[in-house]
């Protein structure tokens, strides 16, 4: 999966986690449509962001942030929660964010489908840049028996995860059925092939795909850093108040 550490799949409609810091890493939100109501996120960048369904939030943390986010009263958010690692000289940068509004995404439409280009490139059209490393993040639904099609860049990592419905991916000479849940990490072979995403039923998935960072890591909780020396340091520093903090007035 590299260069992404983690992918929570979640369904929130209460507080959960309270305010919480990252380091060495981007902390990155990806609302699907289907989400109801607000997604507040406060961070201690001076951020109080209502995101909206289908909205993206990407926090780059680099030496340290501290963010909250929870559902508004009533609201019912559905999204991916996603830990991206951050090379060994980008982990000390100054804290960045973008927030990209599902009215501001290009929609790829075609027969049978319809992918929302929330970051990156994909099949000639452009989205959003993100703050650290480039991504490309695509949402797409496909309606049964419909394909999808999309090229992965030689040496590029692309991560397929079925949100709901079931898929068959085909890419070179490998296909899998993913169900709902499963996913599988694909590597672009720069023989020209594209991987083709079908539908065996309705189905809705996500592509995260980026350049892989093959370098060591030591990832405890919210930081990700380069050692097991580093990580300590950052748990002290936020323990001393050095990573920032929200205003919960």
């Amino acid at each position: 999966m590299d260069p992404l550490i983690m992918v929570d799949h979640f369904t929130m409609t209460a507080p959960t986690f309270g305010p919480h810091a990252h380091a060495g890493l981007s902390a990155v939100s990806i609302l699907f449509e289907d989400s109801e109501g607000a997604f507040n996120n406060k961070d201690s960048l001076g951020h109080d962001i209502d995101l909206m369904p289908g909205d993206l939030y990407w926090l780059k943390a680099g030496r340290g942030a501290v963010h909250d986010e929870k559902p508004r009263p009533g609201a019912r958010t559905h999204a991916l929660q996603v830990f991206v690692n951050l090379p060994a000289r980008m982990k000390y940068d100054t804290p960045e964010s973008l927030h990209v509004k599902a009215s501001d995404m290009p929609q790829i439409l075609g027969d049978g489908y319809r992918a929302r280009l929330m970051l990156g490139q994909s099949g000639g059209h452009t989205g959003a840049d993100s703050p650290a490393l480039p991504m490309t993040v695509l949402d797409v639904q496909l309606d049964e028996g419909a394909s999808f099609e999309h090229q992965i860049p030689s040496g590029y990592s692309a991560w397929i995860l079925s949100v709901g419905g079931s898929i068959e991916v085909q890419n070179d000479k490998t296909s899998l059925s993913l169900g709902r849940g499963a996913s599988i990490a694909l590597t672009g072979k720069g023989n020209g092939q594209a991987t083709i995403i079908t539908g065996n039923s309705r189905a809705l998935f996500v592509i995260l795909q980026a350049e892989p960072l093959r370098e060591p890591f030591v990832q405890r909780g919210p930081f990700a850093m380069s050692s097991e020396e580093e990580v300590d340091a950052m748990f002290a520093a936020h323990a001393a108040g050095k990573l920032g903090s929200i205003d919960e007035s």
